[in-house]
């Protein structure tokens, strides 16, 4: 009856010693994998910074921006014009790819309330400025995913046949 004991307690000693050193096992491959999966995450994307300016004749200071799909965009716009948004005011309306430029901007010209964004139109645009007048300056942050020319525009009316330009993401 002794032996049996001993040979039960043996037993039990035994199955609670490998029952430990297979926790501690799991342990470390929990850690093996979260230290795999930390390496290899994505680094963050750069952000792109681009900077634009309007002036009193009616012309951005670049007709073309590049930016990179999927990474972070903060577009600094400056009025580098002296006369005030309500004669000579700019924005930057970015249009998304297949509007039709004209039409959102003939929309825009009953927008004055909203500085010529009309809300109605908010599903054609990726990211707008706020309407500036001379010396003022405004910086807006987004992020475009796919790749394509969107074209940007100033909603100010009668400006649109001078001030647009592109942003090709590629």
């Amino acid at each position: 009856m002794k032996t049996s004991i001993n040979v039960l307690a043996f037993l039990l000693a035994a199955t609670t010693i490998v029952s430990c050193g297979s926790e501690t096992k799991q342990e470390e491959k929990k850690d093996t994998i979260a230290a795999a999966t930390t390496e290899t995450a994505a680094p963050e994307a750069t952000t792109t910074e681009l900077v634009l300016a309007g002036n009193d004749q009616m012309k951005y200071s670049t007709n073309e921006l590049k930016a990179v799909a999927g990474s972070p965009i903060k577009l600094t716009f400056k009025h580098i014009g002296t006369i005030g948004k309500e004669a000579m005011g700019h924005n930057v309306v970015i249009l998304k790819p297949g509007t039709d430029a004209a039409a959102y901007a003939a929309k825009a010209l009953e927008a004055k309330a909203t500085d010529y964004i009309p809300a109605s139109e908010a599903a054609s645009v990726v990211a707008h400025t706020k309407l500036l007048g001379g010396g003022e300056e405004d910086v807006i942050e987004f992020t475009i995913t796919e790749k394509g020319s969107y074209e940007y525009i100033c909603t100010f009316p009668g400006h649109i046949g001078l001030m647009k330009g592109v942003l090709v993401v590629e």
